[in-house]
C-alpha cells in the first residue's frame, strides 16, 4: 500500500483570509469593511493564495521525501490478518449418510446494536461421516485384552484400577473431525473420583499414535451414572486392525488423578453402550471469498494499476490469480498470470503481476530507463483491450475478528441436516493493518537486514515480516552445546481480549510456523540452523484475599481484580509498560499487591500467595514470594483465585 504522506501544515486558502481577517478586527478595528469588493481584502486574498502554494510545497517535506523513500527501499505496509477459530456444526439428529459441509460455508457472529456482525468462511470440506459401535474390550495395565462384545454387564477396568488400564471402544469407521456421542448406561461403582473430574484421558488412533480427544462434556461423571460422553476427534483419526478387527478406536486410559484428588477405588460397570455422530468441525477464517471479479480493460502500456473491489486482501488465503484474456482470441480463452513478489526477476514477456494487499491495487510490469539510456521491460503488458480479472481473492481480517468462544452462533449458508453453528475455542490471529509510524521504524531495519539473517535482530525482523499476525518476536541462541542453532520464539496476537487464555491459544498456528521457517530459510547464513517456536511458559496462580470498600458488590470486585490480574501476566499486553509481560522477569507478589490496591473498590489488600503451576498438568508448587523463570522464557497465568471479604 501507498503511504500516506502526513500535512505539516493543514490549512488552506480560506484559512489564511479567515485569520488575515480576526488580525485586521483586533490590530485595526477602524477598518470595517471586509466584503470581497474592498481593496484591502483582496490583498489579504493574494496574499493567501501565496501563502496556500508555500504550505502546498512544505507539506512535500521533509516527512514526505521520508516516506516516499521508505516507498523506494521496498517498505509496504503489512495488510490486515485473519482470526482463525475451530467452528463446529452440530446435526439435528444422528444420520444414516453422511452430511457434507463444503468449503466456502458462511458463517457469523449475531447482529448487535451499533456493531457489524463479524462474518467467516471455511476453506476445507467436512465430512460428517456417520458411525456406531463395533467392538468393545478393556486392556489391563499388565497387557491382558478382555473381549466385552458378549458381555453385559462388564467392568471397564481391573477390579482396582491400575495407571494405564484401558477401556477400547472399536467405531464401525474412522470419523476425522466429528464430534461421536458414546451413550452409556453405567452402575455407581466407579467410587473414589470426583465425577467433576475424573482420572480418564479419552484419546483416538490416528494410525501412529493415540492423540487426546477433545471432551465437549461428560455426563457419566467418570463413566459413573448414565449419561453421555461427547467426544470431538482428532482430524487425522483413522481405522486401525486391533486383534484382526479394524475398526475406529477411540479408548479411555486411565491416568493420575489431579492434585488433590482420588483415583478409582473400584472399576466403574457398563451395562449398555452405544455410538453416532452428532456433528463436525472445521476451521473458519474471518474472511470472505470473492470470485471472477472483472477489473477493467488494459491500454497496453507498461505499469498500469488496477483496483480490486474490497480490501484489504488476505496474503495467504485464497488463489489471487490473475486473468487476462486476449482481445484478438475468438474463444474468449482466459490467461492465468502468476503473482510475484515484485518485478525485479520477471523478465519481458513473464506473465506476472504484483498485488498489494494493503491497498488493494493489482500492478503490471513496469518499463524501466536503464543507465544507458535504454529501456527494459519487467513482465509482460497485455494488449490494448485485454479485459482482467481476478479469479478469486479473499477480503477481510482484523482485530475485530477475535471473538470469544461461543460469539459464533449464525449460519449463512443452509445445510441439511444441520441445526446450529458454535466456536467452542475464542479466535485468534487477527490483527489490523499496519500503521505509518511502524513502517517508518521498519524503515532503518530493512536497510540493514538486507532481507538477510545475519543478526539476532534480522531474524526478529525477517520473521515480522512473513508473519506479520504474530504479536511478539524474540531470537535467542540455543546454547554452547547447540552451535549453529538459531531459535525463534513466536508469541501469537491474542487479540483485544486480554483475560484468561487457554494454554493452547499462546501456540502459533502450524501455517504460521511453516511460513516463518521458509522465510528464514531462503535468508540464513549458510550453516545455520533454525528452529521456529513458542517460548517456554512459566504458569503462575496467584491467591489472594480482598476487602471491599463500602458500597462496592463483593462480587463485582472480584471479577475486576481477576481480570486485573490476567492483564498484569498476560504474554501480550501485560508487565510494566502494557505490550507484554518481559521475556525471564520474575513475577513478585510486591506487584501483586500494587495492582490489587490501587482498582476501585478494593479497600484493602489482606494476603497474596503466588505459586508455580503446570499449565499441561494443572500441578502446583509451593507459594512463594517470587516466581523466577528462565531468561527467554514468559509468565503465564493459569487459573488465579481470589476472595473478596464484603464490608462489614
Amino acid at each position: 500500500m501507498s503511504l500516506p504522506a502526513p500535512y505539516l501544515d493543514d490549512r488552506r486558502f480560506q484559512d489564511f483570509v479567515d485569520d488575515a481577517k480576526r488580525l485586521v478586527q483586533r490590530r485595526c478595528p477602524e477598518w470595517t469593511d471586509h466584503n470581497v469588493g474592498d481593496p484591502g481584502v483582496t490583498l489579504i486574498e493574494a496574499f493567501a493564495m501565496m501563502a496556500d502554494q508555500l504550505t502546498y510545497r512544505l507539506n512535500r517535506v521533509p516527512d514526505r521525501h521520508y516516506l516516499r523513500f521508505l516507498e523506494l527501499i521496498g517498505v509496504r505496509l503489512f495488510p490486515a490478518t485473519a482470526a482463525r477459530v475451530p467452528v463446529t456444526f452440530w446435526l439435528s439428529a444422528p444420520q444414516d449418510r453422511t452430511v457434507h459441509v463444503p468449503s466456502g460455508t458462511e458463517v457469523a457472529t449475531r447482529r448487535s446494536t451499533g456493531e457489524e456482525p463479524v462474518g467467516f468462511s471455511t476453506f476445507d470440506d467436512l465430512a460428517i461421516v456417520p458411525v456406531s459401535l463395533g467392538e468393545v474390550r478393556s486392556i489391563s495395565a499388565a497387557g491382558v485384552v478382555t473381549d466385552h462384545a458378549a458381555d453385559a454387564p462388564f467392568s471397564c477396568f481391573d477390579p482396582v484400577p491400575a495407571l494405564d488400564d484401558t477401556f477400547l471402544v472399536g467405531l464401525t469407521d474412522a470419523a476425522p473431525s466429528c464430534a461421536v456421542v458414546l451413550r452409556v448406561q453405567c452402575s455407581i461403582e466407579g467410587l473414589g473420583v470426583d465425577p467433576d473430574a475424573p482420572p480418564l484421558a479419552w484419546e483416538a488412533w490416528t494410525g501412529t499414535d493415540w492423540s487426546p480427544c477433545e471432551v465437549d462434556h461428560d455426563d457419566t461423571g467418570g463413566l459413573n451414572r448414565a449419561g453421555d460422553v461427547v467426544l470431538h476427534l482428532p482430524a487425522d483419526h483413522a481405522a486401525h486392525l486391533v486383534g484382526g478387527l479394524r475398526a475406529g478406536w477411540l479408548r479411555a486410559r486411565v491416568v493420575k488423578p489431579a492434585p488433590n484428588h482420588t483415583p478409582y477405588s473400584t472399576s466403574p460397570t457398563v451395562t449398555r453402550i452405544e455410538a453416532f455422530t452428532i456433528g463436525g468441525t472445521v476451521e473458519a477464517v474471518q474472511a470472505e471469498q470473492v470470485h471472477a471479479e472483472a477489473l477493467g480493460f488494459t491500454e497496453g502500456t507498461p505499469g498500469e494499476r488496477f483496483p480490486v473491489a474490497r480490501t484489504p486482501v488476505l496474503p495467504d488465503r485464497g488463489e489471487c490469480v490473475l486473468e487476462v484474456s486476449d482481445p484478438d482470441d475468438p474463444d474468449g480463452t482466459w490467461r492465468a498470470w502468476e503473482r510475484v513478489v515484485s518485478f525485479a526477476d520477471s523478465d519481458a514477456g513473464e506473465e506476472h503481476f504484483v498485488l498489494d494487499g494493503a491497498a488493494g491495487e493489482v500492478e503490471l510490469g513496469p518499463c524501466v530507463r536503464q543507465p544507458d539510456g535504454s529501456l527494459r521491460q519487467y513482465g509482460a503488458v497485455p494488449p490494448r483491450g485485454s479485459a482482467l480479472r481476478m479469479r478469486s481473492y479473499c477480503t477481510g481480517g482484523g482485530a475485530r475478528g477475535n471473538v470469544s468462544a461461543g460469539a459464533i452462533t449464525v449460519l449463512r449458508s443452509s445445510i441439511p441436516y444441520v441445526s446450529r453453528v458454535q466456536n467452542r475455542a475464542p479466535a485468534r490471529g487477527g490483527r489490523d493493518a499496519e500503521t505509518v509510524d511502524n513502517a517508518r521504524l521498519r524503515g532503518p531495519l530493512q536497510l540493514r537486514s538486507r532481507q538477510r539473517a545475519v543478526t539476532a535482530e534480522d531474524y526478529e525482523y525477517l520473521a515480522r515480516e512473513a508473519a506479520p499476525e504474530v504479536a511478539r518476536v524474540r531470537c535467542v541462541p540455543a546454547g554452547p552445546e547447540n552451535a549453529g542453532l538459531v531459535r525463534v520464539l513466536l508469541v501469537p496476537a491474542l487479540g483485544a481480549d486480554v483475560g484468561r487464555v487457554q494454554f493452547d491459544a499462546l501456540t502459533p498456528h502450524d501455517a504460521t510456523l511453516r511460513r516463518v521457517a521458509k522465510a528464514l530459510d531462503e535468508r540464513r547464513v549458510l550453516g545455520a540452523r533454525i528452529v521456529i517456536e513458542p517460548p517456554a511458559y512459566q504458569g503462575l496462580t496467584v491467591v489472594a484475599t480482598l476487602r471491599a470498600r463500602p458500597g462496592f458488590d463483593a462480587g463485582a470486585v472480584r471479577e475486576t481484580a481477576l481480570a486485573a490480574l490476567y492483564r498484569l501476566y498476560s504474554p501480550v499486553a501485560g508487565g510494566p509498560d502494557g505490550d507484554g509481560w518481559p521475556f525471564g522477569r520474575p513475577a513478585q507478589y510486591g506487584e501483586v499487591f500494587a495492582v490489587l490496591q490501587r482498582l476501585p473498590g478494593v479497600d484493602l489488600v489482606d494476603t497474596v500467595k503466588l505459586y508455580p503451576a503446570d499449565p499441561v498438568t494443572g500441578g502446583r508448587g509451593e507459594a512463594s514470594q517470587r516466581i523466577d523463570v528462565a531468561p527467554n522464557a514468559l509468565v503465564f497465568s493459569y487459573d488465579h483465585q481470589l476472595k473478596v471479604v464484603p464490608h462489614a
